[in-house]
């Protein structure tokens, strides 16, 4: 009777520390999901943008109508939430903004655009850097300038309208990132890998040809040099694209869940988007995941010059129709 005793006590123990660890797992994993809602409910920042999807059916938005993201299926497209829920390849616009930037209060340029195309059917995802000078037209504005004005002119809108209208290409999503945050996300992910095609020096670091480990200051001045640099600005673009890739792969990795406070405190204070939590829950369909193992890196072409003692670059047609191409067969666009 004792021993029996004994074995009903232990088993109540068990049973016991069995639901306290239920109890603690589910409340660590509510706690997780309300800091990530919150951390999404800060960073969300919906634009109105002008429609310019055309569907794999043939449907074509009204590409003259000026609707927020939530409304485009009022002007004949799928919403891009829409387009997520279907598994269809998804644009996105990230923007590198120099707001807050070396003590900068005003609403600053965009000193880096890469437009993100993430193919779920191929598990392929590209990305495209447009050089900060490429002439183009300034939607929105009435003039043709450098690229990067467009956010200094009208922000987010209409330096997502502009990127349309120059690459004939609907963008989905933005996700826009204060330069003087791109540090602290490093950081928070606990450093980045980068490969670099030179070995040279940039604010007291020095970085050798080949792979480098960098924490966030040392991200930050990998992808500022650009006098070193053969390429010039092209340079500095790819090496922006890495340190990006860095900080996609990083994020994408089990370790990071370690240390998820410190990375969603980073991106609230420094990211803003048009992605909703429901959309990032979506992005965790194996498809979508697989692309990031698959990238490829491209750049905007062109010829630098100088008109009116400013310097451009200058992208002719041969380039822009390679360029539309390569993104519409991403996006499987006809």
């Amino acid at each position: 009777m004792r021993s029996n005793k004994r074995n009903k006590n232990g088993l109540k123990i068990v049973v016991s520390i069995l639901a306290v660890l239920v109890i603690g797992i589910l409340g660590y994993v509510y706690s997780i999901y309300a800091n990530v809602k919150d951390t999404m409910d800060t960073a969300y920042m919906p634009v109105e943008v002008e429609t310019f999807r055309t569907t794999n059916t043939g449907t074509v938005a009204d590409s003259s109508e000026t609707v927020d993201e939530e409304s485009r299926a009022d002007a004949g497209a799928l919403t891009p939430s829409e387009l997520l829920q279907a598994g269809e390849p998804i644009s996105i616009l990230l923007l590198g903004v120099d707001t807050g930037d070396l003590g900068r209060t005003e609403q600053g340029r965009s000193d880096s655009m890469v437009v993100v195309t993430i193919n779920p059917h191929t598990q392929k995802t590209t990305l495209l850097s447009i050089p900060r000078d490429t002439y183009t037209e300034i939607v929105g504005y009435g003039t043709s300038d450098k690229i990067n004005h467009a956010y200094a002119f009208g922000g987010t809108a209409m330096s997502i309208n502009t990127v349309q209208q120059m690459l004939d290409i609907p963008v989905d999503f933005y996700v826009m990132v204060n330069m003087a945050g791109i540090q602290e996300i490093v950081d928070a992910v606990g450093g980045i890998t980068v490969e670099s095609p030179l070995a040279f020096n940039q604010n007291g670091y020095a970085f050798v040809q080949g792979t480098n480990q960098l924490d966030g200051e040392a991200s930050l001045a990998f992808a500022r040099m650009r006098y070193e640099d053969p390429a010039g600005d092209t340079g500095r673009q790819g090496r922006q694209r890495s340190v990006i890739e860095g900080v996609i792969r990083k994020l994408a990795t089990p370790e990071t869940l370690l240390n998820y406070q410190t990375i969603l405190q980073s991106l609230s204070s420094n990211v803003q988007t048009s992605f909703q939590l429901s959309d990032f829950y979506t992005l965790q369909n194996k498809d979508y995941l697989g692309a990031v193992d698959n990238m490829s890196q491209q750049q905007l072409g062109g010829t630098g010059s100088m008109m009116n003692d400013i310097y451009y670059n200058f992208v002719d047609e041969t380039e822009l129709t390679r360029v539309h191409d390569l993104l519409k067969a991403e996006l499987e666009l006809e």
